[in-house]
């Protein structure tokens, strides 16, 4: 029996996405090993082209500098707390990322961190928090900053990613 062309991609998406990889910061690990349960996904370069598939311009200019990205979510609880989450923020920054920006719309705070050497970024990281969940996107290299809620919705866009989350979502109710 062949496999088709799209057949093939899928199950290599799944092999990239089921291997094992390192995290960009020590802080995502920490939280990945804490809360166990929480959905824990890597993207390379070649696996966020493979999410845009509307062949969108724009989203392959917003991955261009990203080399490797951990998406993290995290079903808080009743173990998670405000004090947690500022515990957390100052963990990032104990590991010399700056943070760029913070806003807050619709009930989610979104903090986005940088680290930079030599005036080049070489990391980001952007955490969304809401009542129930923590979203991590920690990654290796850069994303326009205006543009990474891009990210989040090309990940719940993509019909195998955002059904994996969504069923994850469904799991923890």
């Amino acid at each position: 029996m062949q496999l088709t062309t799209v057949s093939a991609l899928m199950l290599w998406l799944l092999a990239i996405l089921a291997t094992p990889a390192h995290a960009q910061t020590q802080t995502t690990e920490k939280l990945s090993k804490r809360f166990g349960e929480s959905l824990n996904l890597y993207f390379y370069k070649n696996t966020l082209r493979m999410l845009n598939q509307k062949e969108d311009k724009d989203f392959d200019a917003l991955i261009k500098d990203v080399e490797k990205m951990r998406f993290l979510m995290i079903d808080k609880g009743q173990q998670f707390s405000a004090t947690e989450y500022k515990r957390i923020l100052s963990d990032y920054r104990s590991e010399n990322y700056e943070e760029m920006m913070t806003s807050r719309h619709e009930g989610k705070s979104f903090d986005v961190y940088i680290r930079e050497v030599k005036g080049d970024v070489k990391g980001t990281v952007i955490l969304v928090n809401d009542s129930t969940n923590l979203y991590v996107l920690d990654i290796l290299g850069k994303v326009a900053i205006n543009k990474a809620a891009s990210l989040f919705n090309a990940l719940d866009d993509s019909s195998d990613i955002g059904k994996k989350i969504k069923e994850f979502t469904k799991s923890v109710d």
